[in-house]
Formats: C-alpha cells, structure tokens, sequence
C-alpha cells in the first residue's frame, strides 16, 4: 500500500520556488509558442505554433545517441517539486509548452504501457486535491508518449494565455449515457466518458479508489488490455478515454491533449493543414472509428 508523504499546505509555494529556481539554472528550458483558436464541431481548438524547436530537438538528439536513456532516473534535482509518496513523486516538465506543467512520475521504472494502479491514482491525487487542473495520461508511443518510464501528467485550467478552461468541457453536456458511461456526441471517435463523485470531504485514498474503479470500468467498457495504446484525460469531475491506432497524422503528433482541445504544430505549413483538414478530423485519423 502506498503511503503520501507530500506536505500538501506548503506546496504551491514550493512549485513557484522552485520553478524560479530552474529557470535560473536553465534546468527549465520553455518552448516559446504563440497560437490560434481554430473553432471545429463546437470546439475552440487551441492550436499552439512553436517559435522555436532546436532545442529540443537538440536535446532529443543527444539523447538518441544514448542507450536506456530514461530522463527520470536519474531525474535532474533542478526540476524535482516535491516527494509524493514512497512510490512516486512530482517533477517539472523540462520543455514545457504550459507554464507548471507537472509529471507524477514511478520512483522505480515501469513501463509507461501499464495499467494505471492505486498508487498512481494516490500519488495523482494527492498534488490534484490541493491543484485543480488537467491530468493526462499518454498510454504507449502510439497514444504520444515520449518517455517510456511511466508517468501521469498535471497542467493548469488554462491551455493558453487568456483562454480560460477545457476546450471539450463545451460539448461535454451533450451526453448519451448507458447507466454511468457516457458518448459524447460531438466526438466522431471511439471512447468512453464517466463522472466522479468528487467531494472535498473525501480522503485522497477515497478518492484515488472512486478514480481506479471508474478507469477499470472505462476500459472494460472498451475491451482495452495491457499493452494497447489509448489516452486518458481526467479532472476531479469527469474522466475520459480514448483508444488510439497511430501517434500523429501528416507529421502532426497527437498525444492526450490532442483530445483536450489542444494542439501543437511545428510551423506555419502545419497550422494552414490543421486549418484545412480541421483538428476532430485529425483526431479521428488518430483514434478508433466509431
């Protein structure tokens, strides 16, 4: 049984100490971006275009050259937030597109294919309770991850500057629900949809169970095993999975906040594509066909 340790009422303070403290040492190496709503299906898409990716494909590089490479172990001190529990705990993502952009990440290596366990939804859990945000999980290559030792990630409640909540949150209360599973109708792809019973009064081990036991219904829900590539999106509220069958389309890379309404493109051909093809048609491409 995994047990926190995370000093829950000092961490904000300890996120913002230490993000400054890697910026100073460039531990911290922010993607800058600029970006477009493009609206789609009821959905105001944000689309992110990179100013500038040398760096981290710079870095990518160097790290291709290394056998076993894992960025997590060993993690670099400058980016470490905090210990969650004596199994997991919480560093800053080195390219970051979104400012504190957070990875709960295993303290011994998993896979990053495995099922999700209590302890990760523990460990979740705990930084999500005292951080309202997105959390995500990219399941596998295929669903975009980048990093094969596993872990979960946790971003704000704004995807850009200005823009305010979930994109899909918009045509999430257009529902057809068989007992607690939800479609979501505007979403031309296979998946499933849920709401937690979030209550502030509950514990975080409560809370991380109510989560474990509604992710094995999801994937039961879509005969999804081990090893098979899909996206998990979850808020306190609501949880949402999606099987995926490829990592991108036309060299667009889609990982979990694909699904969330937001994407990334590395130039300005690639933003004129996402514009034409339009972003739930790449979506699709990338996921199942209902």
């Amino acid at each position: 049984m995994s047990t926190i340790i995370l000093e829950s009422k000092d961490f904000q303070q300890k996120l913002k100490n230490q993000i400054s403290l890697a910026q100073q040492t460039g531990a911290l190496q922010s993607i800058p971006t600029a970006y477009e709503i493009i609206s789609n299906g009821g959905i105001d898409f944000v689309v992110r275009i990179v100013k500038n990716l040398r760096r981290k494909q710079e870095a990518q590089q160097k790290e291709a050259l290394k056998p076993n490479f894992n960025p997590f172990l060993p993690y670099e001190t400058d980016l470490f937030v905090t210990d969650i529990s004596d199994t997991h705990l919480c560093l800053l993502n080195k390219y970051n597109v979104i400012d504190e952009h957070l990875l709960i990440v295993t303290r011994e290596f998993e896979e990053q294919e495995k099922l999700l366990n209590f302890a990760d939804f523990l460990g979740l859990w705990a930084i999500l309770a005292h951080f309202d945000g997105l959390a995500f999980y990219n399941a596998g290559k295929i669903a975009g991850a980048s990093v094969k030792h596993k872990h979960l990630q946790l971003i704000p409640l704004e995807l850009a500057p200005g823009v305010p909540g979930i994109p899909i949150e918009g045509v999430m209360n257009n529902v057809e629900w068989k007992q607690s599973i939800g479609i979501i109708k505007a979403f031309p792809f296979s998946h499933v949809y849920t709401k937690l019973e979030y209550q502030e009064s509950k514990t975080i081990a409560e809370l991380a169970q109510i989560s474990l036991n509604s992710y094995q219904k999801l994937l039961t829900a879509l005969n999804l095993t081990e090893g098979a590539p899909y996206n998990l999106l979850m808020r306190r509220e609501w949880m949402l999975i999606i099987p995926r069958s490829q990592p991108g389309y036309q060299e667009i890379g889609i990982n979990s906040l694909g699904f969330a309404g937001a994407m990334l493109v590395r130039h300005q051909e690639e933003l004129d594509f996402v514009k034409e093809y339009q972003p739930l048609n790449i979506l699709r491409a990338v996921a199942i066909t209902k």
